[in-house]
Order: structure tokens, then C-alpha cells, then sequence
């Protein structure tokens, strides 16, 4: 991740740590992702619902990066807006 946006030159960490509320970001949105993909096996398929929960997190992995990535736009545009300096 660049230190600086290239366009507007916002200093994307604005401390150390500064994104430790993504992790909370990301861990919602996660579990929310993985929800769906277990109920949608589950509902398609044949599979148990454990089974269909534990394909869900297999089918959601590559998906993490991105959502990662999702996480901490999300956050920025958070504390931008409670906090804008």
C-alpha cells in the first residue's frame, strides 16, 4: 500500500496502528460473506450444515486479501468523516 495517495496526497497512516479498526471492519464483513456462501450451499446442496459452513470459509479465502483491502478504504472514509484532520 502506497504511504501517500498518489492523486490527492493523503497520508493514508495517519499513526501507528491507525488501522486496527479495519480489523474490525474486516471481520464483520467476513463473517457476513461467509454466511452467505454456507446458506447458499446449504440451500442448493445436499451438504450438512456444518460441512456447508466449513466449504463457505474454504470458498471465501480468496477472497480475504480483497476484502482486506475493502476493510481499510472503508475505515479511511470513516475516520475521515468523525475526524477529518
Amino acid at each position: 500500500m502506497y504511504p501517500y495517495c498518489p492523486e490527492c496526497g493523503l497520508k493514508y497512516e495517519r499513526e501507528h496502528g491507525y488501522f486496527l479498526g479495519a480489523m474490525y471492519i474486516s471481520y464483520g464483513l467476513g463473517l457476513v460473506v461467509i454466511a452467505a456462501f454456507s446458506a447458499i450451499l446449504w440451500a442448493t446442496t445436499r451438504l450438512g450444515f456444518y460441512r456447508s459452513i466449513l466449504y463457505g470459509f474454504l470458498i471465501f479465502l480468496p477472497f480475504a486479501p480483497a476484502l482486506a483491502v475493502i476493510s481499510r478504504v472503508l475505515w479511511i472514509h470513516f475516520d475521515r468523516a468523525v475526524d477529518p484532520e
